[in-house]
């Protein structure tokens, strides 16, 4: 699997946490290990730009998701094929008002916007009320076993 990060915010991110997410994601949803993903964080301005561009609609966003060959979450007995998921882009200015608002780290913000876009990638939406409830509650039970994954990681 390729999970390419790339940092253009001028923020400082613990990449490795969101590498980390991303492969326990992978792991959960049956990911293939041989599908590629990349993260891109950007400032504002940038992400001003692709909200506009893409969804037409003014202002910074916290999260953008762009799929690609349209993969979808595989079983244990049948894996998603290989192929490419898409991107992931990030805005960590906008993260880290969330997270004040929220009661919460801006790294936490990002691992639950980073699960939000990998589920976007992987054809899950909230337009409808039960797309919603469907997504949100997957998105909570991957962020729990990442997070008790994480409490049992041994420390440097």
């Amino acid at each position: 699997m390729t999970i390419e990060i790339s940092n253009e915010s001028g923020i400082a991110v613990d990449e490795t946490v969101l590498l980390r997410l991303m492969e326990h994601n992978f792991a959960e949803l049956h990911v293939s290990a041989d599908a590629d993903v990349a993260i891109l964080l950007v400032d504002e301005g940038a992400m001003e730009s692709l909200h506009v561009q893409w969804m037409d609609e003014p202002g910074p966003t916290d999260v953008l998701s762009f799929p690609m060959d349209e993969l979808r979450p595989g079983t244990e007995d049948a894996p998603t094929p290989p192929g490419l998921l898409g991107d992931i882009v990030l805005c960590p200015q906008v993260a880290e008002t969330q997270a004040v608002a929220a009661k919460h780290s801006t790294q936490d913000e990002l691992v639950m916007l980073t699960t939000h876009g990998l589920l976007h990638l992987l054809g899950f939406d909230h337009a409808e009320p039960e797309e919603e409830r469907e997504m949100f509650g997957l998105q909570r039970e991957l962020i729990s076993a990442f997070e008790a994954s994480e409490r049992r990681r041994p420390r440097a």
